[in-house]
């Protein structure tokens, strides 16, 4: 067990850094060799270790990173993080002085937002910002021209502030469908014509995008779901142009074992009744660690063989029904390989009606990462320890 030793519960999670360089090389390779690569980390880089996957996309040929909010970015600075930083969302513009000191690049998306922003910015301090656009997604972002030539007039006239990037997002560029798609990168193209003076930087796709559509890719491009091995949707998968490398996994091991006679039932609301005699192991994972009510069920893998999750996942523990009598430290994998037999987190997303994003997000903190490279372990996370 060499996980053993690192904390102290037979419940952890596997992220391989190789799988994720090699979907980075992978989607490098596609790329002409003059567009830069973001890498977008937010979410704890989807759950899988912001710090870690940080650090492996930049040496893979990353040279920027992106993330959600600026408590994200700034997470990285105290983690040692230094390579360029861009914050996709809102943020508050009394926090511009906070985003200068430690070289984080803001988005900006209302030209009121700015003037405010200005007010609270330093003589001394210099900000870079990307602006959005809202070509369709309906999020955050400009729409107006007027808007958009004041906002750049407003940058123009402030030494303090460089405009250093524009983008946009595409809402449907992971359907087959690409009509949509188009009406927002032809929206895309007219709003940049309104610039006097184009941005240096200039990205507009997606993972799925930068897949799929060479001429979207302009001079960078935001690598997100694809960099953990993940599909951007399922029906796109026909259309991958190199084989994507999950680099998640999931495992437990059983912590008791006991065999039922027929009729007795297992978990809460004893919903579970053995129909004859059974052999049913308890593992120490729950929905508290973000492996949810709604997966009574899922199969899981002991020994390479899929076997069925009984009664209700409680919030520490699940029980499940096995082929035999097992011993104690078997070890079983909710996500991953395990001797030739797969579990997906497509599988998984399926199982609960949701997509592979949200599967690794919601595994929480209190489940310890370890982080394999080479086939050795690098690194340790474990949340609640530190």
């Amino acid at each position: 067990m060499e996980e053993q030793g690192f904390f102290y519960r037979d419940t952890w999670a596997e992220i391989d850094l190789d799988r994720v360089s090699a979907n980075i090389t992978g989607l490098k390779e596609l790329l002409p060799n003059d567009v830069e690569i973001i890498a977008v980390v937010k979410a704890n880089a989807y759950g899988h270790g912001d710090v870690q996957i940080s650090n492996t996309a930049l040496m893979a040929g990353a040279t920027y990173l992106a993330v959600a909010f600026l408590d994200e970015a700034l997470s990285l600075r105290k983690k040692g993080i230094t390579a360029p930083i861009l914050v996709l969302g809102a943020s508050r513009p009394q926090d511009v002085s906070i985003a200068s000191n430690h070289e984080v690049t803001l988005t900006v998306y209302r030209t009121d937002w700015l003037t405010e922003a200005l007010t609270h910015l330093g003589k001394e301090q210099t900000l870079k910002l990307h602006v959005k656009l809202d070509t369709g997604m309906g999020r955050i972002g400009i729409r107006d021209k007027q808007e958009l030539q004041t906002l750049e007039q407003q940058i123009n006239k402030d030494v303090r502030v460089e405009l250093e990037g524009v983008f946009t997002h595409f809402a449907t560029a992971d359907e087959l469908n690409t009509d949509y798609y188009q009406q927002q990168f032809t929206r895309f193209q007219e709003m940049l014509s309104w610039f006097n003076n184009r941005p240096k930087l200039i990205h507009s796709s997606n993972s799925a995008a930068s897949l799929r559509f060479k001429e979207a890719g302009f001079n960078a491009v935001r690598m997100g779901i694809v960099m953990y091995g993940l599909t951007p949707s399922i029906e796109m998968e026909p259309e991958l142009p190199f084989p994507l490398q999950e680099s998640f996994s999931l495992h437990s091991r059983l912590v008791h074992v006991k065999k039922l006679q027929k009729g007795e039932k297992i978990s809460y609301g004893a919903t579970y009744e053995a129909q004859a005699e059974e052999w049913i192991g308890t593992i120490p994972i729950g929905y508290a660690d973000g492996w949810i009510r709604k997966l009574q069920g899922q199969e899981v893998l002991v020994n390479g063989i899929r076997v069925p999750i009984v009664g209700r996942i409680c919030m520490d523990q699940c029980m499940i029904k096995l082929p035999c009598e097992l011993p104690l430290g078997t070890k079983v994998t909710l996500i991953g390989e395990q001797n030739g037999e797969v579990i997906s987190v497509n599988e998984i997303a399926e199982r609960t009606d949701t997509i592979n994003y949200e599967i690794t997000c919601i595994i929480s903190n209190r489940v310890p990462r370890i982080y394999k490279q080479h086939g050795k372990i690098v690194d340790v996370y474990n949340a609640i320890a530190d």
